[in-house]
């Protein structure tokens, strides 16, 4: 898995600063009064690069928290989608679909609201005619979403597909097919691949798929000529 480069740095500079000290003790040099200045001036440095020092925080709540992650396929407030590609000490840098790389202090980011895709949770609504068979209706589609969800490397095979009937609605009943993908840009894939297939299969079991369809009745009174 991809890391934040947040992380390894700090990580680098807390061993180099700890092996300084060891180094520094094993000479008989006293660390003291090197860590008491290096505190002092720390506070000046601190009140200096407040923004900076705020970024740095930011990133590393974000880290911990584990809202973002490098990989992650993430929308911000402000409409702009892409993947997370890192979290540096002071932003975080987003890659978009076109390439397009878009970087946002971290501070700003951990204000903003942002909606995570990462490993999402696809649903697609079908219908079908109100005379069909719901238990083998279930039985096929199901069926078919499980074959797709293990066949392709877009699906989570670990999550089985459910389905739920929602309404009777004026020429069919509708129901909702759940089933997770990896990924927010594999559910494309998905889809089209569990359309196709479903499809073909409704044929082969007879299921059909309504369309609306309208009678006219024309009453014919007395008097009238009649159509022809």
């Amino acid at each position: 898995l991809p890391s934040a480069s947040l992380f390894i740095n700090l990580t680098r500079i807390v061993v180099f600063a700890i092996g300084i000290l060891i180094i520094l003790q094993s000479l008989g040099i006293s660390i003291t009064p090197l860590v008491t200045a290096l505190g002092i001036g720390g506070l000046a440095v601190a009140l200096a690069l407040q923004p900076t020092l705020s970024n740095l925080f930011a990133g590393i709540q974000i880290i911990i928290s584990k809202q973002l992650e490098p990989g992650d396929y993430v929308e911000l407030d402000s409409g702009e989608k892409g993947y997370v590609t890192d979290i540096s000490w002071r932003n975080t840098t987003i890659r978009e679909l076109p390439n397009n790389l878009i970087v946002i202090p971290n501070a700003k980011l951990a204000d903003s609201i942002v909606k995570n895709f990462n490993r999402p949770q696809k649903e697609m609504s079908v219908l079908v005619d109100v005379g069909s068979d719901l238990e083998k209706v279930e039985q096929v589609t199901l069926d078919v979403a499980k074959k797709v969800v293990q066949e392709l490397q877009e699906g989570k095979s670990e999550y089985e597909p459910f389905l739920l009937y929602k309404q009777f609605a004026d020429f069919s009943i509708n129901f909702t097919v759940i089933f997770r993908v990896h990924e927010y840009v594999n559910k494309f894939k998905a889809r089209h691949e569990f359309i196709k297939r479903l499809h073909k299969r409704y044929k082969q079991e007879g299921i059909e798929i309504p369309f609306p369809i309208r009678t006219v009745h024309l009453k014919h009174e007395k008097g009238d000529s009649p159509l022809h």
